[in-house]
This record gives structure tokens, C-alpha cells and sequence, in this order.
């Protein structure tokens, strides 16, 4: 089989799963050549990919997280450190994320999820990604980081021009993308200068306030780290609820279990995290000469940890393919593998899918697809871009 995980036609259609699946019976750790670069090993295999996740002394963050190398700056983002600095940083936040954190804004998300649902409900039609899915987890993130509620679109479209740089509907070029970068950037620093002169009750308070090392955050520092909570509180949920629902349709006996047994609704939402992956992978860079499933991996080498395929392999999962709402045991890989880069806001994504698919299947239970999925080009994030639906008006 010919494989190109470089080449991001393969992902147009959907994550290519036929590849992935023969990757891991036959090439399981997969040298990817790279079109002006040094190419790149492909770890495929729940065990090698849990397994690297966790070591990262041996398999580094701090050389960048995407396959390209990173230019100047990408060190001052907390993906891109390795502990201590990145624990130092982390902890700055992971109070605001904290399940009890979480627990108590859950009245609130749930209202913020029926005002979504009722600005759809009575219409009987709408495309189910602008409208619904990246509704919620970008309200959600905009607020709890101090973004006003009338400029939380500014957040979308910036995340989107980053993230679907290779995307010929989001995507410009790498320019454009630098360029979104860079307003986000001015943006955190004027929100940073406002919450300096007068603190509030947002996360953007918490990194204008906090010291690190006895010294305050850098305005570049600050304006990374707002970058990453941005678009990474935005992105993913929303396209995992997305994910999520075409899953429901493509398998409408699981809907129809998960509609009868509300009890159901938290394994479900693990099964739609497995399921999706949304974030398909991470790079990490080998700091020493090591090997991996025989296959020896020097030194400098780039590597990454395909969490999608991971997510599949049937020597974890039995029936990977299948989507099943009751899935017990599910140790899936979609929050990062463990390790000090496990996902800090995984308790608020949880809660936010849960509470938008109870919504959805109460109030709008015969939701339908009304045209084509149209998917994002992308090898890095699992999105779908547009995803038009229809269903009986609410009166």
C-alpha cells in the first residue's frame, strides 16, 4: 500500500482509516518522507503511542508539536514545554479547569446550550457545525477567558485561518496565518491591559496577576498562552460534537439506545471521543537514540503520535470500527495519552458534549443529514467544516 500521512488529500474525505489500519498490522512505527524536510517516524499502535505520550524525556514537546519545525517564539507555548516549565505554567490555570471548577458552572453551560438549541429548534433546518456545535465550546471558552460575548467570532475566525492553514476554505497561506496569530496576539495583550488596571473573575485575570518564578508573565507569554486556551477550547469540542452527531447518524441503532437510557449518555460521550479524535496527532522530537517496536529512532528524529489510529487498534478495542454507545472498558488516547500534556480542559469538553447531545436528543430527536458533509483538509485536526441537517420545528 502506498502511505503519504503528509498528504493531506487523503483526509478530504475523512480520516483514511484503511491506512492506518494496515500501517499498524504491517509498518506499525512508518518512516514518512517530508516534501523540504528531514521526514518523519509514524507511531500507529496504542501501546507505542500511550507509551511515548508518558515519556517525555526521552520524546521531547520542546523541539514543536507539528510536524513542520516551528519558527522563532513556539517555545513560549505551553504545548511546546516539557516539565518543569510546562507544569510552572500549567498550574497557573488548572484551577479554572478542575472537575469541582467544572461541576460549577454546569447550571450555566446547560442554559447556554438550550439558548443554542432554541435558535435553531423552530427553523427545522441549519448547518449543524456554524450554528450548534461551534456555538457552545466557543461561548463557553470566550467567557471563561474574559472575551466579551459580541467579539467571540473574532476568536472563531482566527482559529480557524491557524488551524485550517492547509484548508482552502479557512486557509489563506502561511502568512494569512501568521497574520491571525498576530491579531490574536494584540487582542490578549489589550484584554491583559484592562484586566491589570481592573481585575475580574476570568482567566485572562488570573495571567495578567500570576507570577511565575517570582517574575509576572511576558506580554508575549501571556499572549501565547491565551492563544492556546483559545483556539484549543474552541476547536476541538467543536468538532467532536460534530464528529459526534455523524456518528449518531451513520449508526441510528446506537442513537436509538442512547435516546432510551439516558443513563448511557457518559459512556457515550467516551465513545464519541474514541470514536472521532479530534485531534488526530502531536509531535514529539527523540532527545536520545531509542527504539521503538524493533525499529531504531536517533536522536533528532521527528515522531508522531497518531492518536486516531491508536484510538483504533484492535488489540485494545475490540470491534475498533464499531461506534457502541456502551462501550466499557474505553481507555482511549483523545485527551493526549496521559503524560504531564494530557489535556487540561478535558473535564469542561466532557461536559460540554454531555450536556449539548441530551439537549439535541430530547428536543430535536429526529435530526437528520439534508446534504454532503463537507470535511476540513487537514492531517492534524479530525474536522468537518459544514454539515447541513434537518428536523421536525419545534412549535
Amino acid at each position: 500500500m502506498k502511505v503519504d500521512l503528509y498528504d493531506m488529500d487523503q483526509f478530504v474525505t475523512g480520516v483514511p482509516h484503511d491506512v492506518f489500519d494496515w500501517l499498524r498490522v504491517n509498518e506499525p512505527v512508518y518512516f514518512n518522507p517530508e516534501p523540504d524536510g528531514p521526514g518523519f517516524w509514524n507511531l500507529t499502535r496504542y501501546e507505542d503511542v500511550a507509551h511515548a505520550s508518558k515519556d517525555w524525556m526521552s520524546f521531547t514537546s520542546a523541539k514543536g508539536t507539528n510536524i513542520i519545525d516551528p519558527e522563532g517564539g513556539y517555545e513560549l507555548a505551553m504545548v511546546n514545554q516539557d516539565p518543569p516549565a510546562h507544569t510552572r505554567l500549567r498550574t497557573l490555570v488548572n484551577k479554572g479547569f478542575l472537575p469541582k471548577m467544572i461541576t460549577r458552572i454546569e447550571p450555566h453551560v446547560r442554559d447556554i446550550t438550550r439558548k443554542i438549541v432554541d435558535a435553531v429548534a423552530t427553523k427545522g433546518e441549519c448547518d449543524f457545525v456554524t450554528e450548534v456545535s461551534a456555538e457552545l465550546p466557543l461561548q463557553v471558552i470566550a467567557e471563561l477567558l474574559g472575551v466579551p460575548h459580541e467579539e467571540r467570532h473574532k476568536v472563531f475566525t482566527w482559529s480557524n485561518t491557524m488551524i485550517g492553514l492547509e484548508d482552502p476554505e479557512y486557509g489563506t497561506s502561511m502568512e494569512g496565518a501568521r497574520t491571525a496569530a498576530l491579531e490574536m496576539f494584540a487582542y490578549a495583550g489589550e484584554l491583559a491591559a484592562e484586566r491589570k488596571a481592573e481585575k475580574r473573575d476570568d482567566l485572562v485575570s488570573i495571567l495578567a496577576h500570576a507570577e511565575v518564578d517570582g517574575e509576572t508573565m511576558s506580554e508575549m507569554e501571556l499572549a501565547v498562552f491565551f492563544l492556546l486556551l483559545a483556539v484549543a477550547g474552541n476547536e476541538t469540542t467543536r468538532n467532536l460534537i460534530s464528529g459526534g452527531m455523524l456518528a449518531l447518524f451513520e449508526h441510528p441503532e446506537e442513537r436509538e439506545k442512547l435516546r432510551d437510557d439516558p443513563s448511557l449518555f457518559a459512556p457515550a460521550v467516551e465513545e464519541m471521543l474514541r470514536y472521532v479524535t479530534p485531534v488526530m496527532h502531536f509531535r514529539r522530537t527523540a532527545t536520545c537514540d531509542t527504539e521503538i517496536g524493533e525499529q531504531k529512532i536517533a536522536a533528532g528524529d521527528k515522531v508522531l503520535l497518531w492518536y486516531i489510529s491508536a484510538n483504533r487498534d484492535e488489540a485494545k478495542f475490540p470491534e475498533p470500527h464499531s461506534f457502541k454507545v456502551d462501550r466499557t472498558p474505553n481507555e482511549h488516547l483523545a485527551f493526549g495519552g496521559g503524560g504531564p500534556h494530557f489535556c487540561l480542559g478535558f473535564s469542561l469538553a466532557q461536559l460540554e458534549i454531555k450536556c449539548m447531545f441530551e439537549e439535541l436528543l430530547t428536543r430535536l430527536p429526529d435530526m437528520e443529514l439534508a446534504g454532503p458533509v463537507s470535511h476540513m483538509r487537514s492531517n492534524f485536526i479530525n474536522g468537518i467544516k459544514h454539515m447541513p441537517v434537518k428536523f421536525t420545528p419545534e412549535r
